[in-house]
């Protein structure tokens, strides 16, 4: 089995549900094809996706000795996280809700046969 290698960004300001119309743009792709997508996409999200696969990279790199060439995202997720419960005040006394959600990135490489 092919080497595989992770790496985790918790607590994310970002609703899962707009990361993963970033993460659907690199999942299957090489590393390097993926990160050079991701710099000329205008989202959010795409900085929060390039830092984490950075960081699978270089976890590949520096604890198992693989290259980054033969590296390609193998699994992408946005996990919900903690959500914030804030609201506002609303007409006749009422509450309106505003629900800040957060998300965990999770990244995982494998190295291509």
């Amino acid at each position: 089995m092919a080497s595989e290698v992770r790496a985790v960004s918790k607590y994310i300001r970002m609703s899962p549900q707009k990361v993963r119309l970033v993460m659907d743009l690199v999942r299957g792709m090489g590393v390097d094809e993926a990160l050079t997508l991701l710099r000329f996409t205008p989202k959010a999200a795409a900085r929060e996706v390039a830092k984490t696969i950075s960081s699978a990279a270089a976890n590949a790199e520096e604890n198992l000795g693989l290259s980054r060439d033969d590296l390609y995202v193998a699994r992408i997720t946005a996990d919900a996280g903690p959500t914030l419960k804030r609201g506002l005040p609303g007409a006749r006394g009422r509450y309106k809700p505003i629900l800040k959600r957060s998300s965990h990135i999770t990244v995982v490489l494998a190295e291509r046969d």
